[in-house]
């Protein structure tokens, strides 16, 4: 299939061939004969665009670094409630199990899902009820598991200790992915869009970063040194040396080895960034700055703290489902994982519309939000499956991402989900991975998660912000989102019914923010009296309505010409997740071929071709 190619700002230009090919510094394009400077917030890779393999192999990486943190961190958590914490062997299996599963579901929700680049992992959002529920006094561990002299990992009473209780996790997390598919294929969450506006949206994507403020700030406080370093590397590159292009040496059917300018730190900032702390921090290891005493100020900035994980893990494992035995189920984890489920669907949806707007693309239509709720059921079935001991969800943290290096191609998505697959099979890379000291994660995610806050924010542009009706929707939401979870966790005792499942839903939704911000934006946007001008819904569905027959059917409907070219019958177009048929049916077919930037011989940008802007 040869590809159309349209106009989108690269930080250089391809060639035929697919090399980057040299471009003049400062030399700005030209449009209808006046000269145009490059814009701040031109992405430098659309989200149809195909960047070559090796920047796509690269961006991956760095997608997969960015969101180490959490994936490294949902099993350590809960190591200790699954009496795992004298076993950093199974942690590790644990690590490669969470590695691989997000892989697969990073290529189903690209490919069949919400087609947005998303990265899908493991959410804390089923960590509160999944240690709610290990809290019970049925699964609490045995004293003897707390004490390392008494624990034999290899011992059959041992495995059976720790087994029984993340069976019980998988049972409970299947059950309750069987809820958000319903919700997502059926059309549910599709159907509650046209009462979600920007004064929903805004305060759920606010509340995903703003209350993880206190696990940023303790993982940089770890070492507040390297913390501002990473800080200030990822700042200097993404911000400030974004436009310098950088002498590189590539290899073309044509001219063979030669050199080209690329625009190195605009694509890999976060990626240069960790590289260059991390290796800071080795250095500062092997020469004994660091102090040895894991009490010590500045311990966690050691390279050598997780050497343990990296010397027992195996260099090749393979993941398979019911690994750890077969799963149960009991009510109380149901209830449990279900509250977690409820946080989840609406912290993605949140997402959808903040990655939407990142790189570029119209907002998601309401076939694209079901077919992306389900998938991301589907990956919490599998997650449970294969027994990660969490479910799956979009990382907030890689949207972030996607911000600071301006590359938005859903490509890079791809190889990130296959880079997750090659690291949950190898366990000795995977396990090296972990070993990212803790200050320089905390800075990362202290720029990433300011990003995130600031795309919330900026749904705010839809509304009258001169109205007092919308100030106070979204002040009120954004401050109870903060108080309440934050008084129901130092009070638990509090909410008390009586009936230990409901206490449980209860506690998981108010200590959620999102959650809380989210539910009384909704609430009170479609119940204060209000236009809806006003409200921003009359701008945010012309928008919906501009571009949904252009833009929209390229980026969200199926590939390989499901939905367009087959699979057209009027019984399947009747599914809430199937694509609908734009302007003449199967003609409409060739708007969904996958598109790249191009220019004329000249440079310039062939007429009419559109340009991608955040």
């Amino acid at each position: 299939m040869n590809s159309a190619i349209t106009g989108c700002e690269h930080p250089a230009p391809l060639r035929g061939d697919g090399v980057l090919s040299s471009h003049s510094d400062g030399q700005s394009r030209k449009k209808d004969g006046l000269p145009r400077s490059t814009s701040s917030n031109h992405l430098a890779y659309d989200i149809l665009d195909i960047p070559p393999w090796y920047i796509c192999i690269f961006l991956g990486i760095q997608h997969f670094l960015t969101a180490l943190g959490g994936l490294v961190a949902v099993p350590l958590i809960l190591a200790k409630d699954l009496c795992l914490q004298h076993d950093p062997l199974t942690q590790s299996y644990l690590i490669s199990t969470i590695f691989f599963v997000s892989g697969i579901c990073t290529l189903l929700q690209v490919l069949l899902g919400v087609r947005l680049p998303i990265l899908q992992g493991g959410t804390f959002a089923f960590v509160a009820p999944s240690l709610a529920m290990l809290s019970l006094p049925a699964w609490k561990c045995p004293e003897w598991t707390f004490n390392a002299s008494q624990v034999n990992t290899s011992s059959p009473e041992f495995i059976e200790e720790w087994q029984k209780r993340i069976r019980e996790l998988q049972g409970a997390i299947m059950v309750a992915s069987c809820v958000q598919m319903l919700v997502g294929f059926s059309g549910v969450i599709g159907f509650l869009m046209r009462f979600i506006g920007p004064l929903t949206i805004a305060p759920t994507i606010s509340l995903v970063a703003l209350p993880l403020f206190d696990s940023a700030g303790s993982n940089a406080g770890s070492h507040w040194g390297i913390a501002a370093m990473t800080i200030f590397l990822i700042v200097l590159f993404s911000q400030y040396m974004k436009n310098i292009a950088v002498p590189v040496l590539v290899y073309g059917r044509e001219k063979k080895c030669h050199t080209t300018k690329f625009r190195l730190f605009q694509v890999f900032p976060v990626l240069l960034a960790l590289c260059i702390s991390w290796l800071l921090c080795f250095v500062l290891t092997v020469t004994s700055t660091f102090p040895s005493a894991p009490t010590a100020y500045g311990y966690l900035a050691r390279t050598d703290t997780k050497g343990s994980v990296l010397s027992q893990a195996p260099w090749f494992r393979f993941p398979y489902p019911g690994q750890w035995g077969l799963p149960t189920v009991s009510l109380a984890g149901v209830f449990g994982i279900i509250a977690g489920v409820i946080s989840s669907m609406v912290e993605s949806v949140g997402d959808y519309y903040a990655c939407a707007r990142l790189v570029g693309a119209p907002p998601p239509p309401k076939h694209a939000i079901n077919r992306g709720i389900g998938i991301e059921g589907l990956g919490c079935l599998l997650a449970g499956a294969w027994g990660t001991g969490n479910g799956t969800t979009s990382y907030s943290e890689n949207i972030g991402a996607l911000g600071i290096t301006r590359v938005g191609s859903r490509s890079v998505i791809v190889a990130a989900g296959c880079v997750l697959l090659l690291m949950g099979i190898l366990g000795k890379i995977g396990a090296a991975f972990a070993t990212i000291p803790t200050p320089v994660i905390g800075g990362m995610f202290l720029v990433m998660f300011g990003v995130i806050t600031a795309v919330g924010i900026s749904n705010l542009q839809y509304v009258d912000m001169n109205s007092s009706r919308n100030i106070f929707v979204f002040g009120f939401s954004i401050y109870c989102g903060l108080a309440i979870p934050n008084w129901v966790n130092k009070n638990p005792e509090r909410v008390q019914t009586g009936i230990l499942q409901l206490d449980q839903v209860i506690q998981v939704l108010l200590t959620t923010g999102m959650f809380v911000g989210g539910f009384l934006g909704f609430l009170l946007d479609n119940t204060i009296p209000g236009s809806l001008e006003e409200r921003g819904l009359l701008a945010w569905t012309q928008i919906q309505e501009s571009e949904e027959s252009t833009k929209a059917s390229k980026v969200y409907s199926l590939p390989w010409g499901i939905g367009t070219k087959s699979c057209t019958s009027s019984r399947v177009q009747c599914l809430p997740f199937w694509p609908r048929l734009e302007h003449g049916g199967k003609g409409a077919g060739r708007a969904s071929q996958l598109t790249l930037c191009s220019q004329d011989s000249s440079g310039e940008h062939q007429k009419g071709a559109a340009e991608t802007r955040m």
